[in-house]
């Protein structure tokens, strides 16, 4: 469900509206699942990767909450921030961010975690060995860098320079 509603829905014939959303009976007759199938995953994403809202039309949609490498709006207002905030990830990779910061990469937003658990979590992922990072994320919106909180409680910005990030 994550790849189709985050990044691929064409490779099964769905078309995202702008802010992501896709009708829920088109949700079901392409992925093939019950209703009931996609209550258990909605309710049971330890990380409620997704939403189900009504439409304006009064029609049943889903989408991911974030974490899109496709064109989408998610509507998210600037919020702000902690202060300080975490990122979990491989330590492969640690020399590269203290160089050049966390970056987006393919998606629309750097995804930080409000505590160390579910960093964790989110950078055993990766595979190898986790390093949590610890992103002054405070100091980083007196600076005017801007912040998002998803519905479902990441909090997202467009890059975390180096200056603003501290390692265990």
């Amino acid at each position: 469900m994550s790849k189709v509603l985050r990044h691929d829905p064409e490779r099964v014939g769905l078309t995202l509206d702008r802010a992501g959303w896709v009708p829920v009976p088109e949700f079901l007759a392409a992925m093939g699942l019950s209703r009931e199938t996609l209550d258990a995953v909605v309710a049971g994403s330890d990380k409620q990767r997704f939403a189900v809202a009504v439409g304006d039309d009064g029609v049943e949609r889903i989408r991911a909450n974030q974490g899109h490498s496709v064109p989408v709006e998610l509507g998210l207002a600037e919020a702000e921030p902690p202060e300080l905030l975490f990122h979990g990830t491989s330590r492969a990779v640690l020399a590269s961010i203290q160089a050049t910061g966390i970056n987006k990469g393919g998606r629309h937003h750097v995804h930080l975690s409000p505590d160390t658990d579910t960093a964790r979590r989110v950078g055993a992922r990766r595979g190898g060995a986790i390093v949590i990072l610890t992103v002054l994320a405070g100091e980083m919106g007196r600076a005017g860098h801007a912040f998002y909180r998803s519905d479902n409680g990441v909090w997202l910005t467009d890059a975390v320079p180096p200056e603003f990030i501290r390692t265990a």
